[in-house]
């Protein structure tokens, strides 16, 4: 069944036009066989209305009455698709999409939703292009029951009004607490069942279910360090004992907070280097017990992952590991859309961006390392396969619908690809700079893959 996308002209309050009638082009009247003069069914994401279709021959496009849009949360110039399923008389609108966002600042009508509001634009840029429609939601705009969502979208500037329940929530909570809301829980569980709404990167990951998850499948393995949840001293001691670093990740954290290195020197001292705002803290100790009394109190504080470390590559004295962004396409399949270098900051072991890391193109980066010229190539095929496999890999194995995922890896001084971790909620906020009008390819992807999930 294909669709076609329209331009919605809304008729002022002046108009005679009623809220049970459509006046649709001509053209796609004739394109889609949709009867004129009859009475169907509208779908707009979960809301249906009984409508006469009548069709005119001047329209390019699709009329309605103003109190009708308002219902609907269209206005005048937007884009979107339409199909026709003859068999049950029903005209789909659509497809409308619904991102769910932390907050809204209130407090600044041009910027909403704050570092993210360019994201935000883009969607709605991308979505006019592709004849979809997107709106934006907080937790605090979630219904109890009713199937409509105040909520907000841009036309000449930020607005909130009333739409209907989508077709495709897309879950854009950036803390574990927001998202395990029970309201959250129920609107996303409830909706699902209730309209069919598909909800994609529906949870965060944790670091060690992840790995433990990954395990389960044979080929993936060559890329797993040895992994654990970190349960007692012990742990530490074997780990440490095996490998000369080995790294505690907090296994709910992000931006590189809160990670412990731990380096065991030829004459069996040992190094601890924790991250900070303003660098790295180093402490050194003379056995691994002193390691452990010094840093127990944190370990006690939350859930941590060991993980063997790695001797990565490096350009210019820093370490340099790799983000490669992993979306599913408009057939539903997993591409990798962009991999990008990142190096750490100076006076941090970690290269996040928010901990003064800075990005680079990958083949920039690694001709900037001691790799060859052939195991460069090597390692910047090997990221964009292992990207792939660790994101097919994350479907199979882990419950959970995601449509993007961050996939952060790294390479040792061997060019030998390793995974680092696996983000559900890869930042949108990275600074790249855009041309006026332009939109990045992973916004698109985004797009192309809602449209995918409601059919259209």
């Amino acid at each position: 069944m294909t669709s076609t996308k329209l331009t919605i002209h809304v008729q002022g309050m002046g108009g005679l036009l009623q809220d049970q009638t459509l006046v649709l082009g001509e053209r796609a009247a004739r394109s889609h066989k949709i009867p004129s003069g009859g009475t169907v069914t509208l779908r707009y994401g979960a809301s249906k209305h009984q409508v006469k279709v009548v069709s005119a021959s001047h329209l390019d496009g699709l009329r309605i009455s103003e109190s009708f849009a308002r219902k609907l949360g269209l206005h005048h110039g937007a884009q979107i698709s339409i199909r026709y399923k003859a068999s049950s008389k029903t005209i789909e609108l659509g497809p409308l999409i619904g991102v769910m966002m932390s907050r809204v600042y209130s407090g600044s009508p041009d910027r909403p939703f704050g570092s993210n509001t360019a994201f935000c634009k883009e969607l709605v840029d991308t979505c006019q292009s592709h004849g979809a429609f997107v709106y934006f939601f907080t937790v605090e705009d979630i219904p109890s029951g009713h199937p409509h969502i105040e909520g907000w979208t841009y036309y000449g500037r930020w607005r909130k009004s009333g739409f209907p329940i989508p077709d495709v929530v897309y879950n854009r909570l950036t803390t574990r607490k927001l998202e395990n809301n029970p309201s959250v829980q129920h609107f996303m569980k409830d909706v699902k069942s209730r309209y069919g709404t598909t909800v994609f990167n529906e949870k965060y990951l944790d670091k060690t279910d992840v790995f433990d998850a990954l395990k389960q499948d044979p080929s993936l393995t060559r890329y797993l360090p040895e992994s654990y949840l970190f349960k007692n001293f012990q742990m530490l001691k074997s780990m440490t004992s095996r490998h000369p670093v080995v790294f505690l990740k907090p296994i709910t954290g992000s931006l590189g907070k809160g990670i412990i290195r731990i380096s065991r020197s030829g004459n069996q001292s040992y190094s601890c280097q924790t991250t900070s705002l303003n660098g790295t803290i180093r402490q050194s100790f003379p056995t691994i017990e002193a390691v452990f009394s010094s840093i127990a109190s944190k370990l006690k504080q939350r859930r941590y992952q060991i993980q063997q470390g790695l001797h990565l590559i490096e350009t210019g004295g820093r370490p340099v590991d790799f983000r490669a962004l992993v979306q599913r396409n408009n057939t539903g399949a997993w591409s990798v859309t962009s991999v990008v270098a990142r190096i750490a900051g100076s006076n941090h072991f970690v290269s996040n961006l928010a901990r003064g890391g800075s990005l680079s193109r990958v083949k920039e980066a690694l001709a900037k390392t001691n790799l060859t010229a052939v195991q460069q190539r090597s390692a910047a095929a090997h990221l964009r396969k292992a990207a792939l496999d660790i994101a097919k890999g994350i479907e199979t194995q882990v419950k959970g619908h995601f449509g993007e995922l961050g996939v952060d890896l790294a390479v040792d001084t061997n060019g030998k690809v390793w995974l680092l971790e696996v983000n559900s909620k890869p930042s949108k906020n990275d600074g790249t700079p855009l041309a006026e009008g332009a939109t990045r390819p992973s916004v698109k992807q985004t797009v192309l893959y809602a449209r995918y999930l409601a059919g259209f």
